[in-house]
């Protein structure tokens, strides 16, 4: 099967070319022009300090981040360029992996991968670049396994490397767990002949998931108590949560997709079928993440992982007509979203005064300047949330804590600092919110509020001269404790930063 090379609008090498080099070229402007976000600033911080884990999330990302820091300096496109090449990346990984059945449907699937809204318009990097590409690479490696007819030392090598890069996958991310969820049944279902050559998978998987343990029990167990315990208080049934996933669901399929889809449903289920692994490696994440959307509401970027192999699935079920169809209706899609980014770009800040959003669109864009009305040579700024700190930090080049008990995102603070030094000192703690000063009178000697304007956005600032740690330690570092360091007795542990700091050893008797 070949495609017309006559027809230019339906060429496929030029197709490639120009989705490529276009939504490159978008997502590296995106990188460059906008500021850096919250959780970015946030993370940007643990590629300050690398170390083995992080107080939200295994340390992949931040080890990125360090990377990036290290090669190419501070700013901003540099910390974003990971995400940038990923959809390149992971596109080329697709096109790899089914290249030896038919290298002409693979590089379909890379294209409609590369045609993707969102692979044109996002450029922030999270915990999820890292997760997706060494997701992708993983499944990749196992699919070329796959397609090995005899189990010699080149197909045991590809086993090994796909078990490898799912433990990097879990350096990144714990959703990586679905991956190996759905290798399990797979392998259970279809491939128990090979079960040895899973085996061989599991075990070069294991460093990961080790790593992060031995960090965990030293380290208060924070990752499991923000992603298992703190972060789940909220997680109710609620009906409209599980609409939300599948509208979701939608959004990233595209309209095109979706119609072609129920249009094809036989070939996709025949394709399918004979792609048992490929099929696996979307059913079970989105079954997991159905389950799952009846208590959480599921974020867009939790399904990015497995994403690519929908578009995979397409590649190999639709006749050549549907995939032209596709990719028309891709690229239509897509360009809407790229006229919506560019509109808004020529836009000033002062046309979103008075709109929702307008305070933090001010406090991204206008950060040095509010800066500059807050500091003073004799005072410590701190925030009073990990967001703004964060990118108060990365202007400043230097770490901003958050004054309070905060929320249950962001306990970097708990791993990094040690409150007692500003014992004495004055604290000036923005915000956009007005205070209530009945919140910080206890530790201080005294406290003010005052205003600052920017781009007629007020911000208030609560300044507290001798500051008084003790009264803090017993007051904030304890309702902290409470609330996030009721650790199961069961869970062992071998340190605690925080707990050392609060009451002087690795495990505090319970309140």
């Amino acid at each position: 099967m070949t495609l017309s090379t006559q027809d230019p609008y339906l060429n496929l090498p030029r197709w490639l070319l120009f989705t490529a080099l276009g939504a490159l070229a978008l997502r590296l402007w995106i990188a460059v022009a906008l500021p850096i976000t919250g959780d970015e600033a946030f993370f940007y911080w643990w590629g300050v300090y690398p170390d083995w884990g992080y107080s939200d999330h295994p340390p992949m990302v931040g080890w990125l981040i360090w990377l990036m820091r290290t090669l190419f300096g501070e700013a901003t496109w540099a910390i974003r360029l990971p995400i940038v090449l990923l959809p390149l990346a992971v596109g080329g990984l697709v096109w790899w992996a089914f290249k030896p059945l038919n290298r002409e449907r693979a590089a379909w699937a890379a294209l409609l991968i590369w045609l993707a809204p969102l692979n044109w318009i996002t450029a922030l990097i999270t915990t999820d670049t890292p997760l997706i590409f060494w997701s992708v690479l993983s499944a990749a490696l196992l699919l070329r396994a796959e397609r090995r007819a005899q189990v010699d030392g080149g197909t045991l090598g590809l086993y090994a490397l796909s078990g490898l890069t799912l433990g990097c996958a879990f350096l990144s991310k714990y959703f990586s767990v679905v991956l190996g969820l759905a290798y399990l049944v797979y392998f259970a279902l279809y491939r128990r002949e090979r079960w040895k050559a899973f085996v061989l998978l599991v075990l070069c998987a294991l460093p990961g998931p080790a790593i992060n343990i031995a960090w965990n029990m030293d380290h208060g167990w924070s990752n499991i108590m923000f992603n298992a315990i703190n972060r789940n208080e909220d997680a109710v049934f609620e009906v409209r949560k599980p609409f939300m996933y599948l509208g979701m669901l939608a959004y990233l399929l595209t309209p095109a997709l979706l119609w072609l889809g129920w249009k094809h449903r036989a070939a996709l289920r025949e394709t399918a079928r004979q792609q048992r692994l490929l099929a696996l490696l979307l059913v079970v994440p989105l079954i997991f993440f159905a389950l799952l959307s009846f208590k959480k509401v599921v974020g867009l970027h939790w399904v990015l992982s497995f994403y690519p192999f929908a578009f995979a699935l397409y590649a190999l079920a639709l006749p050549p007509a549907a995939l032209k169809t596709a990719s028309k209706g891709l690229a239509w899609f897509t360009g809407a979203h790229v006229v919506l980014v560019l509109g808004v770009s020529f836009t000033t800040l002062d046309q979103w005064a008075g709109k929702p959003g307008y305070t933090s669109f001010v406090r991204a864009f206008r950060t040095p300047e509010l800066l500059a009305q807050v500091r003073t040579p004799d005072s410590v700024l701190m925030a009073n949330a990990y967001s703004p700190a964060a990118v108060y930090g990365y202007v400043l080049q230097q770490y901003v804590p958050v004054f309070g008990p905060g929320k249950f995102h962001a306990r970097q603070d708990d791993q990094l600092v040690d409150y007692a030094v500003y014992q004495g000192q004055t604290i000036r703690v923005l915000m956009a919110d007005a205070p209530d000063l009945a919140e910080y009178s206890p530790y201080f000697e005294s406290v003010r509020a005052f205003t600052v304007q920017q781009s007629g956005v007020t911000f208030h600032v609560v300044e507290g001269r001798n500051f008084n740690y003790e009264a803090y330690r017993q007051g904030v570092l304890g309702e902290v404790f409470k609330r996030y360091y009721n650790i199961p007795s069961w869970l062992p542990m071998t340190g605690c930063p925080y707990c050392v700091r609060y009451c002087g050893q690795v495990q505090c008797p319970k309140p």
